[in-house]
């Protein structure tokens, strides 16, 4: 089920630069909401001003992850849907049916939408998908799948700089940590629907964490 929709995903984010799915970066931001205040991002504990750079590129995440983070979240909510659907199957034959319903619906819904990302997108994907469910693209993948497919996709991916193995650390990885920072924003303010995450996150101990860090790099 979730299978193809991994798989999917990540074909759907193979071109090269200049990438025409990104055109929509560069439109006005149709959907209401209040707009996030940069200067509460860890980002420079000496509190200075992001540069104009800074800035665009913030937004332009805060973007991509308001397009990929409805597409993680249903791969967490389907997962969820396919385990309870499986475990009622007392048959190999009825779960291998019902796989396939599923795996079918799944592709017929999700292939046009994700057909639309860029690289960058599904590079945000990959890493969102992690959150939510707490396994990397590549192993769900290879547990609803076969290694072997896992394997092939993995590395056709990492041709186009995605790597289907890769995991959400927040708390280690500086975009990521910036990506946690706005879903918590868009949460609050009702951008984007409440889906916690696989995996307990202490955004308070992690914006503690990259202050320190921060801090520590000014002095060195």
């Amino acid at each position: 089920m979730v299978a193809v929709f991994l798989i999917t995903a990540a074909a759907a984010a193979q071109e090269e630069k200049p990438d025409k799915r990104d055109d929509y970066l560069n439109q006005p931001d149709t959907i209401s909401g209040p707009t996030i205040s940069l200067d509460e991002v860890v980002i420079d504990t000496r509190k200075s001003k992001l540069d104009a750079e800074a800035r665009r590129q913030f937004a332009i995440l805060q973007r991509r992850v308001y397009k990929v983070y409805p597409y993680a979240k249903n791969t967490a909510t389907n997962l969820t849907a396919l385990n309870a659907g499986m475990a009622k199957m007392k048959s190999k034959k009825d779960k291998k049916k019902y796989f396939k319903i599923v795996e079918d619906y799944l592709d017929n819904q999700f292939k046009p939408q994700l057909k639309k990302l860029s690289r960058k997108d599904g590079q945000i994907l990959v890493k969102l998908i992690y959150r939510q469910t707490g396994s990397s693209t590549y192993d769900l993948i290879r547990e609803y799948k076969s290694g072997w497919k896992a394997f092939w996709s993995n590395n056709t991916a990492r041709l186009f700089d995605i790597n289907l193995k890769t995991e959400y650390k927040p708390g280690d990885v500086g975009e990521d940590y910036l990506i946690e920072t706005i879903l918590e924003r868009a949460f609050q303010s009702g951008r984007l629907q409440r889906q916690d995450a696989a995996f307990a996150i202490d955004l308070t101990t992690l914006k503690a964490y990259w202050s320190d860090k921060m801090s520590a790099s000014t002095t060195e």
